[in-house]
């Protein structure tokens, strides 16, 4: 099959130089430093919302240097919201240590640049074939999905031994020159034309031989990952307001959300003002059920059940270890998860004008419950 289709390299190359993608900001420079950039964010992540978050991230940090000794906490404020947050604190680890241990560059070669925190085969290729010209395939969605098509390759394309198959046949497809070329028109083909959903064959550089339109599979193909019941995470939350300003803490830097900024949450059969007393510094009473907000991840859906207070912070020496009290416009620039920024959205939406106390009214007048 490989021998009828040597000119698939050359078909895409042509077809990429006339119809690609050529304004995409990461596009105009081999600085390893964006493509890199460009080649994390872009995990998980459609072009059309990376695009700014690449752009403001690059004025925050212009440089590699800028960013390994850029506090984490600020990286995180400039990445929330794209999700994904290992990728962030990856980022931050891989830059620090290029800073430390390669003078702020990367290295040349595929391999040394995949033994790099955060950073794959993939990525480690296409950073290499970008900005050193190397000869090395790539295998991201895009890429995947284009293979699995033209080839007719069944099964899961995340399985090893279909991931394995489809390098394989990616290696086998280089062409000896244009390498850089050739790797942004497997993107663009398969983000632009071969995509999951309504793709454009009939604009397709090589559909004349894709197995998958000649076997009238192209739905099918690739294959979904095996459907399995995620599990259910119910967590309770708490919403202590002191005015205009909420209780947020600081997640510890790794697991969920790690380094990033979110709500207190209630262990399950605390008592929520004994909890805030002891743990978090502060008086809250008259406890109010919001509604709740379901969120989902890969691995598991998570509800979160928000409870409203009016809190007084305590007279202290010094603030608790990674809490803070953000108001309105500190919220806006906070690294925060997504789920926990619209609750506070929700919170701010509803809070009276600044000077009146924005905790719930009593119970009775309310019509809501209040626990205490």
């Amino acid at each position: 099959m490989i021998n009828q289709d040597m000119d698939f390299a050359a078909r895409l190359i042509q077809w990429q130089q006339r119809h690609g993608r050529h304004d995409l900001p990461w596009q105009k420079s081999r600085d390893p430093y964006r493509v890199w950039l460009s080649e994390i964010m872009l995990q998980q992540t459609r072009v059309a919302t990376v695009v700014a978050y690449f752009q403001r991230f690059l004025a925050r940090f212009p440089s590699l240097s800028d960013l390994a000794r850029a506090p984490l906490d600020e990286v995180m404020a400039a990445w929330s919201g794209l999700g994904y947050y290992a990728r962030a604190r990856n980022l931050h680890a891989c830059a620090r240590r290029l800073d430390a241990e390669h003078g702020g560059d990367f290295p040349r070669t595929p391999e040394a640049i995949a033994a790099l925190p955060g950073i794959g085969r993939s990525t480690a290729n296409a950073i290499a074939a970008f900005c050193h010209g190397a000869r090395v395939p790539i295998l991201d969605g895009n890429v995947k999905r284009v293979l699995c098509r033209y080839f007719g390759v069944s099964g899961y394309p995340g399985a090893a031994a279909v991931e394995q198959r489809l390098w394989r046949l990616a290696e086998s497809l280089l062409p000896q020159r244009d390498i850089a070329t050739y790797i942004q028109a497997q993107m663009d083909l398969g983000a632009t034309l071969c995509t999951r959903s309504r793709p454009r064959c009939e604009a397709c550089p090589v559909a004349v031989s894709c197995v998958a339109r000649a076997e009238d599979r192209i739905a099918l193909l690739p294959q979904r990952r095996p459907r399995r019941v995620l599990p259910e995470r119910r967590v309770r939350v708490l919403l202590l307001a002191d005015r205009q300003r909420l209780l947020l803490l600081a997640r510890p830097p790794t697991g969920l959300w790690g380094g990033l900024l979110s709500l207190p949450e209630l262990p399950e059969g605390d008592d929520p003002s004994i909890h805030a007393a002891n743990c978090l510094g502060c008086e809250a009473t008259q406890f109010e059920e919001l509604p709740p907000l379901r969120h989902s991840f890969t691995h598991f859906h998570l509800t979160l059940l928000p409870l409203l207070a009016h809190a007084r912070p305590q007279p202290r020496a010094a603030e608790r270890s990674g809490e803070t009290w953000l108001g309105r416009d500190d919220c806006a620039a906070a690294a925060l998860p997504t789920p926990i920024r619209k609750l506070l959205q929700r919170f701010f939406e509803l809070s009276p004008a600044p000077g009146a106390a924005p905790g719930p009214e009593p119970a009775g007048e309310s019509g809501r419950p209040a626990i205490r």
